[in-house]
């Protein structure tokens, strides 16, 4: 499942090996994947022009073209990764982590690529197809991301309402880049109940939250992605508080399996 960790590494290969390079042609004819538009529609936007830069916030990530072009909007979806392949056998990989790996040379389940002037390509490549291309996307509704947010920001996306801390953590237009596991380790970390409503957060409350939520991004992109978080271990039946040892308790919050320690993280 991807998460900001993951779409950095992919935004970093995007960065590193695909800027610049003449685009030569298009491969949008995955109707799914590309929605709303049609074949060929970003084969035209994009032809001729250079991804000029890239940028990530939270967990969506996006081109600026040369000449005035369309932004390219790259969302990675639950299992996708980019793919550099400079056509002579080098593949340079971001995105996700793929327990068992992907094979060198292994496109079976390309969803969209750039092909380069030098024969260079860039590939997204997506198992469950759950990803997304698109041209001009709304990236002005995000929230403040993550890896970055201010004690300030954090405490605005957090001031009012009563869904649960959880949901409030997932929702991309109040904190960009949280997913499910990211979720959980933060608020084990914080040790505040995932069913807490927002409204009945104290300030203590909200300042240890923020801190958990920049040490768990930050200790996730360190460690190469949400998969290294400490918690994660422990999410599944009969897991154990990597903490104190108590049972973890498991539920559907904000319509996402949730794990947390009924010890450290009780409902008040």
């Amino acid at each position: 499942m991807l998460e900001l960790p993951e779409v950095a590494t992919a935004r970093a290969v995007i960065a590193e090996w695909a800027l610049s390079r003449p685009i030569v042609d298009v491969d949008d004819t995955d109707t799914y994947v590309c929605r709303p538009h049609a074949p060929g529609e970003i084969r035209t936007a994009l032809t001729g022009r250079r991804l000029a830069a890239v940028f990530r916030q939270g967990k969506s990530m996006w081109c600026e073209t040369t000449g005035g072009g369309p932004v390219l909007g790259i969302h990675l979806g639950m299992s996708g990764k980019v793919v550099f392949a400079d056509g002579r056998g080098r593949e340079i990989d971001g995105g996700d982590y793929w327990e068992r790996g992907r094979s060198h040379g292994d496109f079976r389940f390309t969803r969209f690529s750039l092909t380069f002037a030098d024969g260079s390509s860039l590939i997204l490549v997506d198992p469950r197809r759950l990803g997304r291309v698109r041209l001009d996307p709304p990236v002005e509704r995000l929230g403040p991301d993550a890896l970055t947010i201010t004690p300030s920001q954090f405490r605005r996306a957090l001031e009012r309402g009563t869904a649960p801390i959880k949901a409030r953590l997932l929702d991309q237009e109040a904190i960009a880049g949280i997913g499910n596991l990211l979720a959980d380790q933060i608020l084990w970390q914080a040790k505040v109940n995932p069913a807490t409503p927002v409204d009945d957060l104290s300030r203590t409350d909200v300042d240890r939250l923020h801190r958990a939520v920049r040490g768990a991004v930050a200790a996730a992109v360190d460690g190469g992605g949400v998969h290294t978080l400490s918690v994660v271990p422990a999410r599944v039946r009969d897991g154990l508080c990597p903490r104190c040892g108590t049972p973890m308790s498991r539920a559907t919050i904000a319509t996402r399996t949730t794990y947390w320690c009924p010890r450290d993280q009780p409902f008040n």
